[in-house]
């Protein structure tokens, strides 16, 4: 399957940093820094004019209408307009190479065991959303064969969302999947999930739309850790209202945030093992980390950087960290306020250059950093120390 070239342009300083300590182990405890880089991809090369436009070309569209018991299979290239309301029907997409979109134009499948969208082979798959529809799996899914199908929407193949109305997906496991890369241009989102509510193995590219999203698991989730280039999550804009019971977004390598507007309810807010905020407004309620970062990837190295944004994090009691880095810090810009028991905890270097940062109220001029193992008798520097330092 053909993939963009932005993965040949992901060599930003900051993600020099991560790979030089990650693949030179001799280093040890010496950190590397995190650096100031404002951005860790091309973003130009992350979405196609395609995936951007939410209008799509109907002229040569096929028209066809979802009915109970029944499965409509597409093996050709084109665009092909769904309407109508059925049970136990599944749009099977079986076109090996081929690009195809889906408009859903008031569509609503309702099954019980199985996708109600179903992409077994493509090049890629668009579905585009321009009349208000629903997708619903009530029970346990089954299988195709060997591939475990766990999705209302569930996409061997890269997959795009976009469209001007609203998607609503009620799931018993997932609700959208993408073993490739999943993109969200546009369009309205209420997703109820068991598990996680938006998946892409490969990455997740978000540049706009709206989402409501709750979650058994994380309400965004990537995971693919087998290359440098796979396993990351980049969002540019969007509203998104997050409710998980583990991570609100989760990425395996890393998490880029350039805009848009959250509020997330979760166990931990963002988890990745490098982390990049640029802009947005960011507010997160946590009954462990607000922002971690943790080596979950065998290519990269801990980090958290903010360049921008706002962020307000909320924690629970107990042990529990506002900004907790395995590896390292740096803070060039932004507002930072933290409400919790334990506001920072870094295991590597901390920078703090620019922006403003709160701690329980109060602006502070060093990062207060707790060491491992908690309580104030595991700060490194209190108020003031080496590990704080700013400038």
């Amino acid at each position: 399957m053909k993939k963009s070239k932005w993965k040949y342009k992901i060599l930003a300083p900051v993600l020099v940093a991560c790979l030089f300590a990650a693949l030179l182990p001799s280093l040890g405890a010496t950190a590397m820094a995190a650096g100031t880089s404002d951005s860790l991809v091309d973003a130009g090369e992350l979405f196609t004019e395609r995936d951007l436009d939410q209008s799509p070309e109907l002229s040569g569209a096929k028209a066809l209408t979802v009915s109970d018991g029944e499965n409509l299979t597409i093996t050709e290239e084109g665009v092909y307009v769904i309407s109508g309301s059925a049970s136990e029907c599944t749009v099977v997409v079986d076109a090996p190479d081929a690009k195809v979109q889906l408009v859903l134009d008031g569509v609503n499948i309702f099954n019980s065991d199985f996708p109600c969208i179903y992409v077994r082979s493509a090049d890629k798959v668009f579905v585009t959303t321009v009349s208000d529809s629903s997708l619903v799996v009530t029970g346990s899914f089954t299988g195709d064969g060997e591939t475990k199908t766990d999705g209302a929407i569930y996409s061997k193949a890269d997959l795009t969302l976009n469209g001007s109305a609203a998607l609503t997906v009620n799931s018993t496991a997932n609700g959208v999947v993408s073993k490739d890369d999943l993109k969200v241009t546009g369009g309205s989102y209420v997703i109820n999930a068991a598990s996680h509510a938006l998946e892409g193995k490969d990455s997740i590219r978000i540049s706009g739309g709206s989402f409501v999203l709750t979650a058994g698991k994380d309400g965004l989730h990537t995971d693919n850790n087998e290359a440098a280039d796979k396993g990351f999550l980049f969002i540019s804009g969007g509203e998104f209202t997050i409710r998980a019971s583990d991570d609100g977004l989760h990425a395996v390598s890393f998490l880029q945030i350039d805009g848009g507007t959250f509020s997330i309810s979760a166990s931990e807010g963002i988890e990745s093992t490098c982390v990049l905020i640029n802009g947005g407004e960011l507010t997160i309620q946590a009954s462990d980390d607000g922002v971690n970062a943790a080596n979950k990837s065998s290519f990269y190295r801990a980090s958290i950087t903010v360049n921008g944004g706002e962020i307000s994090i909320s924690m629970g009691a107990g042990d529990t960290d506002g900004v907790d880095s395995n590896g390292d810090l740096s803070i060039t810009g932004g507002t930072i306020s933290v409400t919790g028991n334990s506001c920072f905890d870094v295991d590597g270097s901390v920078s703090f250059t620019g922006g403003t940062v709160c701690c329980n109220g109060q602006q502070v001029s060093t990062i207060p950093v707790q060491m491992m193992g908690g309580g104030m008798g595991g700060m490194r520097g209190g108020w003031g120390g080496m590990g704080g330092r700013r400038g």
